[in-house]
This record gives structure tokens, sequence and C-alpha cells, in this order.
């Protein structure tokens, strides 16, 4: 028998938003990355996200710890990103006193 050794390309794909993604599920990049420097194995990361697979997650792993910078770069630019939605959807829609409306509105109605 004889074993051929080839570099595999990591199952990871963009979505239109750019967003990398695990394979063909849901699951991204930001996630497997965050549970990983969080201390999680990659049998504990399969057990959070089951569509994923184990050598997928050791595949983002391994791409991860070669390509560091990289993607450091990509999830520093998703958070920014993300703090500018977060930021503009507070400015149309402003979080301030939602509860008391809230409570308000449910006394209206009746409910307890």
């Amino acid at each position: 028998m004889t074993m051929v050794v080839a570099a595999e390309t990591p199952p990871l794909s963009a979505d239109t938003f750019g967003v990398f993604r695990v394979g063909g599920s849901r699951v991204t990049l930001d996630s497997v990355v965050s549970a990983f420097r969080d201390g999680a194995t990659a049998e504990e990361i399969v057990e959070q996200y089951p569509a994923i697979s184990l050598g997928q997650v050791y595949a983002v792993i391994a791409y991860y710890l070669a390509h560091t910078a990289e993607v450091d770069d990509y999830l520093r630019t998703r958070e920014q990103r993300s703090a500018e939605v977060r930021q503009a959807n507070e400015r149309l829609f402003d979080p301030t006193g939602i509860r008391a409306r809230l409570m308000a509105r449910q006394t209206e109605q009746g409910s307890p």
C-alpha cells in the first residue's frame, strides 16, 4: 500500500457577505477560532457545533495556527464591521428606556 501525502485546502469558503464558513455549514471561522482561543478542544468544538466534523475543526485550527496574522486581521475587520452595524442600528432604534416601554405596553395590554 502506498501512502500519498498531499496538501489539503482548508474547509473554508466565503459566503456572499465575505464571511468565512466551515465546510458547507453555517458555522463561522470566527466561532471556531473563538472557541479554540477560549481553550476548547477540537472535540468540544464539535460538540458545540455538530454541523462540522472533527477533521474540519482540526483543519481550521491548523489553518489558523499557520496563518494567525491574516486570520486575526480578518477577525478584527469583522469585529469593527459588527460594531459599525450595531451603532447604526442603535441610531435607528434607540435602546434607551426599552425595558420601561415594554413594561408599560404589557401593563396596557393587561398582562401581569
